[in-house]
C-alpha cells in the first residue's frame, strides 16, 4: 500500500465537460485535460479520484499563472539583452578580411465553484486521484498567454511526473549579414560562423485563433477504445465518425473494426457476422502488394479506386493523430499499408499516405503506427519505405510540414543516422561532398540535411559556404548515438514502378538538381580523409 501511494502524484487539470455515471443517479464522472500535457492525455475520471475542492485547483492555478508571467518577463528582459549583443555582431563578408576581422572581434563582450448533486459543475476546478492519468514520456503542451480565456483548473493523481527556440540562419550570403544567434570567429583568414540548432513546430501555420477553434471542436473524444484485430487500444484524439456509428449519448465505448477491411462496426456481434461471410482470399488490403521479405508485405492502395476503404482508414487514424484534416477527399492520395503476414491473413500495423503529385516535393502526407505495434521500428520502416520510392522516382522528397511531436521524434533519428551511414559507410570520396551530393544519392532534401546536420552540431558556415566539420572518430561516435535499426528495407524486395515525368519540368528530379551554393560542389568535408 506504500508502494502504491508512492506512485500517485497529484496532478492539475482543466475541467472540459462531465456527463451521469449510468445506472447511478445524481453521480458524474468528468472529463480533464492534464496541464503541461498533450491532449492525448485526456480522459473521463471518476468522483473517487477528486482529492481536493475546486477551491484549491484553482488556486493552484492562479499561483502557477503567475509565476509563468513572471517567467516570460524574465526571458523578454534576456531576450532584450541578447539581441542588443546581436547588433553589435554585424560581419561584412563582403569587405576586405582585415575589416572583417576587426567586425568579428568588435562585438566581443568581455474561480472557485459549488458542489451540485453528485460534483461540481464543469466550468469548476477540482483534484482528482487515480491510477492512470497523465504519462512520465509525453511531451508538454504549449503554454497558455496571459490574458487568454482558460478552463478553470484541477488537480489529478496519477503514476509519475510529466516529461523556442530562435530560428537559425539558414544560409549566409554576400553583403552585411546580421548573427542574432551565430557565433563567429576568425580562424587565420576565413570566418567562420556556427548557427543555433532549429526546433520544428507542431502548430506551425496556425494561428491563435484557428488553433482554438481547433481545440474547442475537438476537444473531447467520441471513442474511448479501439478493438482491431486481436489488440485494443484507447484512444487519443476526437474523430468525426459517421454519425449512424454515435449513440445518443456521444461516446462510444468500443470501437470495433475489422482489420482486413477497416470496416466499423458498433457492436462485437456484426464484425464477427461480418467477417464470417469474408472469402480467405480477401484477408488483405485492396491494392497492389509491391514489397514482401519475411513476415513484412506492403501494399499500395490507390484513393480513387478504394475510396471507401481510405476513408475508413482516415477517419481511424484520426483517433490516433491530433492535426489531420483529410477524410473524404482522398482520391489524389496513395495509401501503403504496412502488413505483418501469418495464416490468417495480413494485419495492418500503419501506414503512411503520399500524394500523387506534390507541388512542394512532399513524399509522405501522413504516417501512423498503430499504438499496439509501435516500439517495434514500423515507423523507422514507413519512412525508409517512402524514401525508397523517392529514389525509385529519382527525385528528392520531404514529409508534409508542420510535422507533429512524434513525427518528429522518428524524422530526426531517421534523418541523423542515415546521413551519418552515408558519409562513413556509402560515401567514396568523404573529403569531396556537398550537401546536394548528399541529397542526391539518400533522396533526402537538401533543407532537411541542413537542418539535421545543424542539429549533430556539425555544420559550419566558412566565407558564406557549408562546411560539414567532423572527423572520422566524431562521426563514428553519432554513428553509435544514431544507429541504422532493423527492420531495414530490402530495395531488392521493392517491386514498384514509378509514374514518370517530365524531368526538366519536375524540380523534384535529382537530374535537375544544382548546388544550392555558388562553389559548393568544390567544397571539401573537412576534418577525415
Amino acid at each position: 500500500q506504500q508502494e502504491q501511494q508512492q506512485q500517485i502524484t497529484v496532478r492539475l487539470c482543466d475541467i472540459i465537460d462531465r456527463a451521469p455515471v449510468p445506472n447511478q443517479p445524481g453521480k458524474y464522472r468528468y472529463y480533464v485535460h492534464y496541464r503541461d500535457f498533450n491532449r492525448r492525455m485526456d480522459e473521463w475520471i471518476s468522483m473517487d479520484r477528486i482529492v481536493s475542492p475546486p477551491s484549491v485547483g484553482n488556486a493552484k492555478a492562479r499561483a502557477i499563472k503567475r509565476e509563468e508571467e513572471k517567467r516570460k518577463k524574465q526571458q523578454q528582459r534576456e531576450e532584450e539583452k541578447r539581441k542588443k549583443a546581436a547588433e553589435e555582431k554585424v560581419v561584412d563578408v563582403s569587405a576586405p578580411r582585415a575589416s572583417r576581422r576587426r567586425a568579428s572581434t568588435s562585438g566581443q563582450p568581455g474561480g472557485s465553484t459549488t458542489p451540485s448533486a453528485g460534483g461540481y459543475d464543469t466550468d469548476g476546478a477540482a483534484a482528482a486521484a487515480g491510477e492512470e492519468g497523465a504519462r512520465r514520456t509525453r511531451p508538454r503542451r504549449r503554454s497558455v498567454e496571459p490574458g487568454e480565456n482558460e478552463p478553470s483548473a484541477a488537480s489529478v493523481a496519477a503514476e509519475g511526473g510529466a516529461p523556442a527556440a530562435a530560428a537559425p540562419v539558414m544560409a549566409a550570403e554576400k553583403g552585411i549579414v546580421a548573427l542574432p544567434t551565430a557565433a563567429a570567429t576568425q580562424v587565420g583568414e576565413h570566418v567562420v560562423q556556427t548557427i543555433a540548432a532549429q526546433e520544428l513546430d507542431e502548430h506551425e501555420g496556425l494561428d491563435d485563433a484557428a488553433l482554438k477553434e481547433h481545440e474547442e471542436v475537438t476537444k473531447v473524444k467520441n471513442v474511448a477504445f479501439v478493438e482491431l484485430g486481436p489488440y485494443q487500444m484507447e484512444t487519443w484524439y476526437f474523430s468525426p465518425l459517421p454519425k449512424e456509428l454515435i449513440p445518443e449519448k456521444g461516446l462510444i465505448e468500443v470501437l470495433y473494426v475489422c482489420e482486413f477491411t477497416f470496416q466499423m462496426f458498433a457492436r462485437k456481434s456484426e464484425l464477427r457476422r461480418f467477417q464470417s461471410r469474408m472469402p480467405a482470399e480477401r484477408r488483405h488490403p485492396p491494392g497492389n502488394e509491391i514489397y514482401r521479405n519475411g513476415n513484412l508485405s506492403m501494399f499500395e492502395v490507390d484513393g480513387f479506386e478504394e475510396r471507401i476503404y481510405c476513408q475508413n482508414l482516415c477517419y481511424i487514424a484520426k483517433l490516433f493523430l491530433d492535426h489531420k484534416t483529410l477524410y473524404f477527399d482522398v482520391d489524389p492520395f496513395l495509401f501503403y499499408v504496412l502488413c505483418e503476414v501469418d495464416e490468417r491473413g495480413f494485419h495492418p500495423v500503419g501506414y503512411y499516405s503520399k500524394e500523387k503529385y506534390s507541388d512542394v516535393g512532399y513524399n509522405l502526407a501522413c504516417i501512423l503506427t498503430f499504438p499496439c505495434h509501435q516500439r517495434k521500428g514500423y515507423g523507422r520502416f514507413l519512412i525508409a519505405f517512402s524514401y525508397e520510392l523517392s529514389k525509385k522516382e529519382e527525385k528528392v522528397g520531404s514529409p508534409e510540414k508542420p510535422m507533429s511531436d512524434l513525427g518528429q521524434q522518428a524524422y530526426k533519428p531517421f534523418w541523423a543516422s542515415t546521413i551519418i551511414d552515408f558519409l562513413l559507410n556509402q560515401c567514396p570520396d568523404a573529403t569531396n561532398m556537398s550537401i546536394m551530393d548528399i541529397s542526391k544519392k539518400t533522396s533526402i532534401m537538401a533543407e532537411d540535411i541542413v537542418f539535421t546536420l545543424n542539429q549533430l552540431s556539425i555544420l559550419k558556415i566558412i566565407n558564406g559556404v557549408y562546411f560539414i566539420a567532423a572527423e572520422e572518430g566524431l562521426l563514428r561516435s553519432l554513428a553509435k548515438k544514431y544507429p541504422v535499426k532493423e527492420p531495414r528495407v530490402d530495395a531488392s524486395k521493392l517491386h514498384w514502378t514509378p509514374f514518370i515525368t517530365d524531368v526538366k519540368r519536375d524540380k523534384f528530379s535529382i537530374h535537375s538538381k544544382k548546388p544550392s551554393v555558388e562553389g559548393e560542389e568544390t567544397t571539401r568535408v573537412g576534418g577525415f580523409p
